[in-house]
């Protein structure tokens, strides 16, 4: 079975990306995942999943994004609040949200 890590190596480079802002349905940007250490690996996930899913995070991206969290949704799901970019997937399926995913350069 896959873990994060694996997952992780098969994205694209994130090296001209400043962060990425998810934006709510009404224009309001909800949530940012910015280009800094501890965050690196869920700013790749998530900029993976705007190119895949055309910049729409939505129930099935959210839960393609699950599947790659791989072993860390589980830590997650026991310890809200520790992985917030996990947390925020969790929602959007939960609560059939929907985000725009807009990658900032730097």
């Amino acid at each position: 079975m896959k873990q994060f890590q694996d997952y992780l190596a098969t994205f694209p480079s994130i090296e001209h990306l400043n962060r990425i802002d998810l934006i709510d349905t009404q224009g309001t940007v909800a949530h940012s995942i910015p280009a800094i250490e501890g965050k690196l690996g869920s700013l790749k996930l998530y900029n993976a999943l705007a190119l895949k899913f055309h910049g729409e995070l939505n129930r099935e991206s959210a839960q393609q994004g699950l599947l790659w969290f791989a072993e860390l949704v589980e830590d997650a799901q026991k310890n809200i609040g520790k992985h917030p970019n996990i947390d925020l997937l969790l929602e959007v399926v939960k609560h059939n949200l929907n985000y725009r995913l807009q990658p900032i350069s730097k």
